[in-house]
Parts: C-alpha cells; sequence; structure tokens
C-alpha cells in the first residue's frame, strides 16, 4: 500500500486527555517518524508535532482519533512525496 509523509500538529489544552493521546501515538507508533512536543507553560497548554510516514486512512484515522479528544484540537499537512 502506498504511504505519505505527513506533520500532525497538535495542542493540547486539556491535560485530563494527556493519557489518552499518549495511548493514541503508542498504538500508531510503528508509523510515527518522530515527535517533538512543547510544553507552553506560560499559557498551560502542549504543542505537539508528530512526523508519520503511512497510508492516507491510517493519518486520518488517527487525526480523527486525537481531534475527538476533550480539549485537543489537530491539523495535518502532507507533502506531495
Amino acid at each position: 500500500m502506498e504511504t505519505r509523509v505527513a506533520v500532525i500538529g497538535i495542542i493540547v489544552e486539556n491535560g485530563d486527555s494527556v493519557e489518552e493521546l499518549n495511548q493514541l501515538l503508542h498504538e500508531y507508533g510503528n508509523y510515527i517518524i518522530g515527535r517533538m512536543g512543547i510544553p507552553y507553560r506560560e499559557r498551560k497548554i502542549n504543542i505537539i508535532s508528530i512526523a508519520i510516514d503511512a497510508p492516507q486512512d491510517i493519518i486520518s484515522a488517527l487525526a480523527g482519533k486525537i481531534g475527538r479528544l476533550s480539549g485537543v484540537s489537530v491539523k495535518t499537512a502532507y507533502s506531495n512525496v
């Protein structure tokens, strides 16, 4: 199956959702190239960037599940490769 490279940008405003988010990322860990997390303490949010190489439906499924978490925003940018 053909894969795509994408970046998933995540902003976590509700700390109670972090455990569920980490579980999802662990579940899709085989597709994740890298992850960068930045705690922004002054605003009490976390900013996470996920680089992923996976089939389009896997990327969409992960982003959709993340977006359904309480207090979590997500956007995905796809490469043309």
